[in-house]
This record gives structure tokens, sequence and C-alpha cells, in this order.
């Protein structure tokens, strides 16, 4: 689908929706494609992905399992 800068900025929602339909949208300005619209899929292919830290943080024995450290972060918030 194609879709102007203009049509973007009033029919945000109606566009997104087409998004997560699986559509992509190009978006022009001046009649030139500009940017492109795509749907935004998270895929994991185990949970050590998710877990993994990288970095400075990676060899720091505190965030070896990171769930747990989250938590305790966050516990002095509360």
């Amino acid at each position: 689908m194609e879709s102007t800068a203009k049509k973007l900025r009033f029919h945000t929602k109606e566009l997104l929706e087409t998004v997560s339909r699986g559509e992509e949208v190009i978006i022009t300005m001046r009649g030139k494609p500009y940017a492109k619209l795509i749907p935004f899929n998270i895929k994991v292919k185990n949970k050590n992905e998710i877990d993994d830290l990288f970095g400075i943080w990676k060899d720091d024995e505190s965030t070896k399992n990171v769930p747990k450290y989250v938590r305790t972060i966050r516990k002095r918030r509360f």
C-alpha cells in the first residue's frame, strides 16, 4: 500500500491497523518514497536470548540471573 505524509499525519490509526494486518505501507513525500512501515515482530529462538546481557554487564556476577537482578533493583523503588 502507498500513502502520503499528509495521510500519515491525519490517519495514523488506520495506517497502523493496515500494518498490523501484515501489509507494508510506503510513505511518500512530494511523490517520492520516503519511508516504509512494516510489522514489528520479535521472534525469540530460545529463552537465553532474552536473559543474556552484553557489554559492560556481561561479566558481572550480580547479573547472572537477569530476571532476579531486575526484580531486586525494582524492589528498592517501592
